[in-house]
């Protein structure tokens, strides 16, 4: 599905990051890679980001951070997001993590299936919501622009009354006499 959204992947691992590369390039997306938390950021703040796969885990700004901010920017708080652990999901994390609506939280090592159909109904999903909004407000505008013509009168209304021969005001009358 072409597209000039992009996927990220970020982990401050390198060979974290080399496998789901690998792991992901049969979908045939745009991928683009980060190392950081505060790195995720400015690329996520660029736009054109429509998908995040996210380290939980990473030193100074964790995965968790990053979902955090983008959750409070209206330009980034749809953005789906998968958090990825290598130390075993705990009640405490599950429960924040879904608490700030990302989309899954995956255990490394990652099943390459599994992974390509998740993002591949994540990323699709939030292509075409962007794209019914983007409609939306297109018809929206068109509505707005539209400025409403002047009513046409009912066709009765121009027709005057008419009444059968010979029943107009007093006539009837006189005729019965």
């Amino acid at each position: 599905m072409p597209s000039e959204s992009k996927i990220l992947i970020v982990d401050d691992h390198k060979d974290t990051l080399y496998a789901l590369e690998s792991a992901l390039a049969p979908l045939g997306y745009l991928l683009a890679r980060a190392t950081s938390g505060d790195e995720a950021l400015k690329q996520v703040l660029r736009g054109r980001v429509g998908l995040l796969l996210l380290d939980v885990r990473m030193p100074g700004v964790s995965g968790l951070d990053v979902v955090r901010y983008m959750r409070r920017v209206e330009q980034t708080q749809h953005i789906p997001v998968i958090l990825l652990t290598g130390f075993g999901a705990d009640q405490e994390l599950t429960s924040t993590a879904f608490g700030l609506g990302v989309a899954d939280l995956v255990m490394k090592p990652i099943d390459p299936w599994a992974l390509r159909t998740k993002v591949r109904y994540l990323y699709d999903t939030h292509q075409r919501h962007l794209a019914l909004e983007r409609e939306v407000r297109e018809l929206r505008a068109l509505v707005q622009d539209h400025t409403p013509r002047p009513a046409l009168p009912h066709p009765d209304a121009r027709v005057p009354n008419q009444r059968p021969p010979g029943t107009q005001t007093g006539k009837l009358e006189q005729d019965r006499t």
